[in-house]
């Protein structure tokens, strides 16, 4: 794993983000989030308004968003909570990104299945276009992560860049990927094997056969 991020100078950060406030369309996300729970209850909004912070912050850097402090601060007087309250809770999950990361944040996942299944390729792969774990490439473009499982070890190896996932990696596939995105495409995302669409096995299906095409009544046979 990366060393752990070391924040931004305090007086940059809060010279650029001390005055955050919801955009009108995030201020109006903000009152239906808050609208989901019962009264008293707002500690439940912690996650979402965090993700919703940063998605805004994302969207004015052309990034994938980051959480500055006067940001988090920000937050917890919207959900009238003490500061370490929503401060623990964006320490705690990686989805939450405590420094400014790059357009794409290249999350590759090391845990087990992805490493037996060549994590080790991937990450060569980003590393032959630049990309060093915990640092963001000069260009701004990507930040690099290695995190724990990212729930795919089914058609593991895999990463998560920004929102997306990408599967059933090689080098070649993971090269190709950062190279399109660096030239401003989507690539597909999901699995990146040849006529697999989803986790089914490779080859094809080996059970339940009869509902490939068409809804199929087992029962009958399960009798």
């Amino acid at each position: 794993m990366a060393d752990a991020p070391k924040l931004p100078d305090e007086a940059e950060t809060r010279a650029r983000w001390g005055n955050f406030a919801w955009s009108e369309a995030n201020a109006e996300k903000a009152r239906e989030i808050m609208g989901r729970y019962p009264a008293g209850r707002q500690m439940s909004c912690t996650i979402p308004f965090l993700d919703l912070a940063q998605r805004q912050v994302g969207a004015e850097t052309n990034t994938q968003g980051w959480l500055p402090v006067p940001v988090i601060e920000f937050v917890a007087r919207e959900l009238d909570l003490p500061y370490i309250r929503v401060f623990e809770v964006a320490t705690f999950y990686t989805m939450f990104n405590l420094v400014p990361v790059g357009r794409y944040h290249v999350q590759v996942c090391g845990t087990t299945p992805c490493m037996l299944r060549g994590s080790d390729d991937v990450l060569a792969a980003c590393k032959s276009r630049g990309l060093k774990k915990g640092h963001t490439t000069e260009d701004g473009l990507f930040t690099l992560s290695e995190v724990e499982c990212l729930g795919n070890c089914a058609s593991a190896p895999m990463v998560q860049i920004n929102d997306d996932n990408y599967e059933d990696l090689t080098f070649d596939r993971t090269v190709a990927i950062l190279d399109r995105l660096a030239g401003g495409d989507q690539p597909k995302t999901g699995t990146q094997e040849p006529g697999r669409h989803t986790v089914e096995p490779v080859g094809g299906p080996t059970t339940l056969t009869a509902m490939v095409n068409e809804n199929h009544d087992y029962r009958g046979e399960w009798a």
